[in-house]
């Protein structure tokens, strides 16, 4: 008899969700993720309905050394939500959103989307802070940190996150939060997927509040003008307000979301009426949940993307004229420099108290782009990497995970002190390294054989890992 192929280990398991290989009709749409620049050709497809279905995956890619990716909106801009020649395990069944408004809190499913989040909450008033696009899936942009609209006001994803359940390297269900299991929970608030497949999550949500968005166009000649007046007027800025400018060959476009009690926001807002060549946006009435997804038509799925991105300390003289004379050397429509303004919320949080890193920064550049065109590709992506070299030399040594469009980047995200103890616990939750396929943090190295069998070692031979 020969050997028994990955499918019919699958197989062999009886999944309650269904399993899909090359030779299904299916194969081909549901091999693919967001990022077009990203092809692979996983061995299966396994689109899990159960928590049971998740521990049955892992096992058998840890005992028979088959690669494993784990895919929740498949947004990853590196393409880690999938693999060559090994298992890709779906989330996207695992979607439900519960929100209980009495205690303003939300069970949310590891396959679930940012969307769904939203608007469960709004129906109630409430949100959790998060990302800018609603097709983004939740458990990627949670476990990296997560960045939004709101993080001044309410701080970043992961600062609402009360507990998880998860799977781990070795097949255990574990319930992690602040009284149980606290190491795990301190990892994977800003480590990524390297400890675990996360089948829940329980987050706390805020009240909302008034909203007031508004949006102006700037011609790009008086761009380093006009930052410089940003960087006055939001020096003072409450944290009911969040501002983002884009940086693009045409022009300067700014946005200021307003959240919460409005006392003093019409005149805070106005102050970017002044600026030179302001063009508002006639468009007043938007909701929070309309301007959650005013991005979604452009960064749909299918389309071609890079990015890279960094903190700054703050906009200063050097940073404006860095960003200002790159936008001349833009080689396409589509790519571009964006910038969110953090800072509140989010330095309230001391920088240990989690993973994440970077709760300094004062501002979140991204160098990123999408196109269309593989013949695009390398003037794109060349770049937005020769000015993400620029912006980085200005830059905090923090930095975000999520917003890495290379791979090796987590050593340099974290600094050695935190990344060494990540490496530790990497070691007690995945020593052979089964969740490998991320912004891998190392786990660290057992001095010998013995220790290795101790911490139950079960490494896939070289040729059977794969290449993702």
């Amino acid at each position: 008899m020969g050997e028994i192929s990955l499918a019919g280990h699958l197989a062999l398991a009886r999944l309650d969700g269904p399993v899909f290989d090359a030779a299904h009709a299916e194969y081909d749409r549901l091999r693919r993720v967001f990022n077009a620049v990203i092809e692979r050709r996983p061995g299966a497809i396994v689109q899990a309905a159960t928590a049971n279905d998740v521990r049955k995956v892992v096992d058998i890619a840890a005992s028979r050394g088959f690669p494993l990716a784990v895919r929740c909106g498949g947004h990853s801009f590196a393409g880690l939500g999938t693999c060559d020649a090994g298992i890709v395990c779906d989330l996207s069944r695992m979607n439900a959103v519960v929100v209980d408004p009495r205690t303003r809190t939300v069970e949310v499913g590891g396959g679930a989307l940012l969307g769904d989040v939203d608007a469960a909450g709004a129906k109630y008033g409430l949100v959790t802070p998060a990302g800018v696009v609603s097709h983004t899936g939740v458990g990627g942009l949670t476990l990296g940190g997560g960045m939004g609209y709101l993080s001044r006001r309410f701080g970043l994803t992961i600062d609402s996150l009360t507990g998880v359940d998860i799977v781990t390297a070795d097949g255990r269900f574990l319930r992690a939060g602040p009284d149980e299991e606290s190491d795990l929970f301190w990892a994977i608030r800003g480590g990524g997927g390297n400890f675990g497949v996360v089948t829940r999550f329980r987050f706390r949500m805020h009240v909302l509040g008034q909203v007031l968005i508004r949006r102006w166009t700037f011609p790009i000649a008086a761009a380093a003008e006009v930052l410089k007046r940003y960087r006055d007027a939001v020096a003072d800025a409450p944290r009911e307000l969040t501002t983002t400018f884009t940086l693009t060959p045409e022009s300067l476009q700014t946005s200021a979301i307003w959240t919460g009690s409005t006392s003093g926001a019409d005149a805070m807002i106005e102050r970017f009426s002044g600026f030179p060549g302001a063009i508002q946006d006639p468009k007043r009435d938007m909701s929070f949940l309309e301007f959650q997804r005013v991005f979604d038509d452009e960064v749909h799925w299918g389309r071609r993307y890079y990015s890279k991105g960094g903190f700054f300390a703050a906009i200063d003289d050097r940073v404006i004229d860095a960003m200002t004379k790159t936008v001349a050397s833009m080689p396409a429509p589509g790519v571009e420099i964006y910038c969110l303004q953090l800072g509140g919320v989010v330095c309230d949080v001391d920088e240990d108290a989690t993973a994440y890193s970077g709760r300094a920064g004062a501002f979140y550049w991204i160098s990123q782009g999408v196109w269309d065109s593989p013949e695009e590709d390398e003037k794109a992506i060349g770049w937005c990497r020769r000015t993400a070299a620029q912006l980085t030399s200005l830059s905090l040594k923090a930095n975000y995970v999520n917003e890495q469009a290379d791979t090796g980047a987590a050593r340099g995200a974290y600094g050695e002190t935190k990344y060494r103890r990540l490496s530790h616990l990497k070691r007690r939750y995945d020593p052979a390294n089964i969740f490998r396929f991320n912004q891998n943090i190392e786990p660290a190295s057992v001095p010998n054989a013995a220790a290795r069998k101790n911490a139950g070692q079960n490494v896939p031979r070289e040729r059977d890992r794969g290449s993702c």
